[in-house]
């Protein structure tokens, strides 16, 4: 487990130099000042387009996709094809692991399952204010 640990390390630290040697940061730089010009412009809040990139830097750079992502594609899914629905919670259920759960468990569970799908439904919103869809969306 530990070994586990270091080479994810290592790997996230060898990722971490290669962006420096590339010029990702200033790169990045480069476009956050641009959309934030272009935002200007066309009379938007320059802050929160900034914020967007940021928060979606972070998330790609922090390797917070696999089991996040594939519920946000979940989640994508369902608001792409049929939009905010009432029982979007029901749907997002997997019921492999629900009905094994005791009814104080369920209810853990729901709620978390909740938790989750309103940050999910946050980053849809946002996503789609700016334009942009991961690559993973754009697939769908």
């Amino acid at each position: 487990m530990e070994s586990e640990k270091r080479c994810s390390f290592k790997a996230m630290a060898k990722d971490a130099k290669r962006r420096m040697k590339s010029g990702y940061w200033s790169e990045f730089d480069r476009m956050v000042e641009a959309k934030k010009r272009e935002a200007e412009k066309e009379g938007a809040n320059p802050s929160r387009i900034a914020d967007f990139y940021i928060r979606k830097t972070i998330r790609e750079v922090s390797g917070k996709k696999c089991d996040d992502e594939d519920f946000y594609v979940k989640v994508c899914e369902i608001l792409l094809e049929e939009g905010e629905i009432s029982d979007a919670i029901g749907r997002l259920i997997d019921h492999d692991v629900y009905d094994k759960l005791s009814y104080e468990q369920k209810q853990r569970y729901t709620l978390d399952l909740s938790n989750k799908y309103i940050v999910a439904l946050e980053r849809f919103r946002k996503e789609k204010e700016f334009g942009y869809f991961g690559s993973l969306v754009k697939n769908l």
